[in-house]
């Protein structure tokens, strides 16, 4: 066959009908230009005529001209895609056929069909090709009639079960493959019969023939085919398998959820449990946890390998089965797990490195020894067929071992879940290091805040106390709340709570520093306001010197900078208490009736901020008021927002209504006040010092003004002497005589005003001399020589203590004795 033969067969073969054809000479330069080609590029023929190919192409089409002049040229035709710049500037995407026509005196002519893609239905392809392209596709295809019956599907439809295509054929879905649940797929089937709306990738689980015990994803789409009128004539779906995505979004969903619920405490044992919780059942059907004892106790165990003794204090930290009971563990949570040398777990803990067996020995017995005369169960026993054993590791140390195992799950664990498991553990690692560093900085902090915290209440006749402290939660850490009560001169009693911002050992120290301070002053025997001046300017300067002398030793300092405080003095003589308050919580006071105020007091501003001077208020309180003082965690223990004035308002309420329930014991009425207001985890610490006021009886006080006569010195023993034979402490009469002639000796030299003797009986004997005067005496040791100057010393030496206190009007010396045997 010729060249001009093969010109007419190439041109029988192409369609016409739709295409704008063009004419080109040898060099590409348009020679005929259609009206057709003038509709599809707005050019006329005045335009296009005499123009090259190259002109009406984009660039980077142009430059392919010379290449398709050597092709056509070489083959006779050419078919393919190109872009022209329509005659306004936009682009038009064509399907382009060259053709070879006749020659003319010797000149190539080339016929040019140009059709817009964007109208076109793309390039023609024969049965053939069609036929090949789907049954040769890795895609599962088929079509079924009406009924639902396969009239066509491909080879590659067996993969997912169902048998050849020959075997298909007239069948419904339920007869090639039995046991699947047929009418859900065919729902679907008919609803896009029904309402020509296709479905796509629609995904279903499940398991092949061929593989029973492998869990497969399919995604299937379905399609309505219809005639050329638009009724439907049948269905046509595609499924392929999506496993690998379907088990990758598994894995992020699983490890999404780790994120979420893994480390949401700082304790050690809880995450251990989470990573076992997180794991089922969306991995294993039973996972057991176990860490080093150490881990558990806030350590950190030594770089390296483990040797026998950590091999050996494994403890069960966390376990979880889809069975309730987990009736797979052999162990408790918190019993020792002692694995057998050379087992699995021993050889992971020690390498460092996981460890899976798809196919456990059903015979085989657990690796972990039960005491006797529990028999160790095999794996047959419990049901469990594959495992995985991850090492807990974090920043190169073993922490402890996770084993994961399966029993319902039919598919034997495999690399990607060998890989998923350790991501979960590896984030569980991190947590669990998080919270066993924080366990060993809060147990330091707990033992710091025992330590500085009052070991026991001193025993004292002024008041009945009982106290209850609950610390902050795990997350928070341990805060910087304190109470006190200080025994004080005249069987007077200072109560004490207070509270430093902020958390953790720091919070403790400053705490600590604040707890010793208070009680420095308060031996000073200073009025309440009076101390919080001074506290406050303790606080203040020690930040001062912060600021100017970094890393300098300071009490307080910039940690102590806003605290608060509250200072109270309950004398049992008078039945007065006398407090002032630096920004804390004033108290509440319950009645003998059960009645709750609280305290109207001016409440100062907090440590070491500035501010007005702070200011005391005394109360009268009846014997069997029960003071009630408190850090402000108990009032917001509950959780409050919005106004403050409104919140505290409410507080308040809460605490008025659990203190009106009053109970004969204390201790037990303070506990059950903290157990209502205080939730298991609450963001600050809370403290509760309730104490419930005493008087001495006018037998145990004993009180005579005197006139500033020396003569009157001896008068003043001679009824010291006679009270203390009324109490049964005749023992002391003559340590006392001494006490009362030279402190009212001293008074009738060195002061001014009126002067009271005053005896109490406490749980010591009590001397009190007022005076007017605002000097005070001074103990000097005189030298052999000197006439005088010896009283104090003697006082010093034959009395427990003694010490000067200062009024708003004078002054009292006093001096104690304690005595062996109670007074009758």
């Amino acid at each position: 066959m010729g060249l001009h033969e093969k010109r007419n067969v190439t041109e029988k073969r192409l369609d016409v009908a739709d295409a704008a054809p063009v004419l080109l000479n040898g060099h590409a330069t348009v020679t005929s230009w259609t009206p057709d080609a003038e509709r599809l590029l707005g050019y006329t023929a005045s335009e296009a005529v005499g123009r090259t190919a190259a002109d009406l192409l984009l660039p980077e089409d142009a430059a392919r001209v010379p290449e398709l002049v050597e092709w056509c040229r070489a083959t006779g035709a050419w078919t393919g895609l190109l872009t022209a710049r329509h005659r306004d500037g936009h682009p038009v995407k064509l399907t382009v056929r060259i053709v070879l026509a006749a020659e003319v005196r010797g000149q190539e002519r080339w016929l040019v069909l140009l059709e817009d893609l964007g109208r076109a239905p793309g390039w023609d392809m024969s049965r053939g090709i069609l036929d090949r392209m789907v049954s040769q596709s890795p895609v599962g295809i088929a079509i079924l009639d009406t009924d639902l019956r396969y009239v066509w599907s491909n080879a590659a439809l067996s993969q997912f079960g169902g048998g050849a295509p020959h075997e298909r054929l007239g069948k419904r879905l339920a007869e090639v493959q039995p046991g699947l649940d047929a009418e859900k797929y065919e729902a679907q089937m008919r609803q896009v019969l029904k309402t020509g709306e296709s479905i796509i990738a629609y995904e279903t689980v499940g398991r092949v023939r061929s593989a029973p015990r492998r869990e497969t994803a399919y995604s299937m789409s379905f399609t309505r085919l219809e005639d050329d009128n638009g009724h439907p004539v049948g269905v046509f779906y595609t499924v392929e398998d999506s496993t690998e995505r379907h088990r990758a979004r598994q894995r992020l969903a699983l490890l999404d959820q780790a994120g979420q619920h893994m480390g949401r405490s700082l304790d050690v044992t809880q995450t251990a449990q989470e990573l076992a919780d997180v794991s089922v059942p969306g991995l294993a059907d039973f996972v057991s946890v176990d860490l080093l004892e150490s881990v558990l106790r806030g350590m950190e165990p030594p770089p390296g390998p483990l040797n026998d003794h950590d091999l050996a204090s494994l403890r069960r930290a966390g376990h979880q089965s889809t069975k309730d009971g987990v009736p797979e563990a052999v162990l408790g949570i918190g019993a020792a797990a002692s694995y057998t040398i050379g087992s699995p777990p021993i050889r992971c803990l020690t390498s460092g490195s996981s460890w899976h067996e798809e196919r456990l020995d059903p015979l085989a017995a657990l690796w972990v020894t039960v005491p006797p005369p529990e028999k160790k169960a095999t794996f047959l026993d419990l049901g469990l067929h594959s495992v995985m054993i991850v090492p807990i590791r974090v920043r190169g140390i073993t922490l402890g071992v996770a084993t994961f195992f399966r029993r319902e799950h039919k598919e034997a664990f495999h690399e990607a879940d060998l890989s998923l498991a350790e991501d979960l553990v590896a984030r569980a690692a991190v947590c669990i290091d998080n919270a066993r560093r924080y366990t060993r900085e809060r147990d330091a902090a707990l033992v710091l805040q025992r330590n500085l915290l009052p070991h026991w209440l001193p025993e004292q006749d002024a008041v009945e106390v009982a106290v209850c402290y609950r610390p902050a939660d795990e997350l928070t850490g341990i805060g910087g709340d304190w109470y006190d009560v200080i025994p004080l001169s005249g069987a007077r009693v200072a109560l004490v709570v207070g509270e430093v911002p902020g958390h953790g050992i720091d919070a403790a120290a400053s705490m600590g520093q604040l707890r010793t301070a208070v009680r420095t002053l308060a031996d000073l025997d200073l009025s309440p306001e009076e101390v919080l001046a001074h506290l406050d300017d303790l606080v203040a300067q020690a930040a001062r010197d912060e600021n100017t002398e970094p890393g300098a030793p300071a009490a307080g300092g910039r940690g102590t900078v806003g605290a608060c405080c509250l200072y109270a003095v309950y004398d049992p003589v008078t039945g007065q208490c006398v407090m002032a308050t630096a920004g804390h919580p004033v108290p509440a006071l319950v009645g003998v009736s059960g009645s709750v105020t609280f305290a109207e007091l001016p409440v100062g501003p907090a440590l070491g901020v500035g501010g007005p001077p702070f200011e005391a208020v005394g109360l009268d309180l009846p014997e069997g008021t029960t003071i009630a003082l408190h850090t402000d965690g108990l009032l917001k223990s509950e959780g409050t927002g919005g106004n403050r004035a409104t919140d505290l308002e409410t507080a308040r309420e809460r605490l008025r209504r659990h203190l009106e329930r009053a109970d004969p014991s204390l201790q037990h009425w303070c506990r059950a006040v903290v157990d209502e207001l205080v939730p298991a985890r609450q963001p600050d610490d809370a403290a509760l010092l309730m104490a419930r006021t005493r008087r001495l009886g006018t037998e145990q006080v004993a009180t005579w003004d005197m006139p500033t006569d020396p003569a009157i010195v001896a008068e003043a023993r001679r009824r010291s002497t006679r009270q203390l034979a009324a109490w049964g402490l005749d023992e002391l009469a003559f340590t006392t005589e001494l006490v009362v002639s030279e402190l009212v000796t001293n008074a009738i030299r060195h002061a001014v005003g009126p002067i009271r003797l005053r005896l109490i009986l406490e749980r010591s004997l009590i001397c009190e001399v007022f005076d007017g005067g605002a000097s005070a005496p001074h103990l000097r040791h005189p030298k052999t020589t000197d006439e005088g100057g010896r009283g104090l010393l003697l006082i010093s030496q034959f009395t427990q203590r003694w010490g000067t206190r200062y009024l708003q009007a004078g002054k009292v010396i006093w001096a104690e004795q304690t005595f062996t045997e109670p007074a009758v």
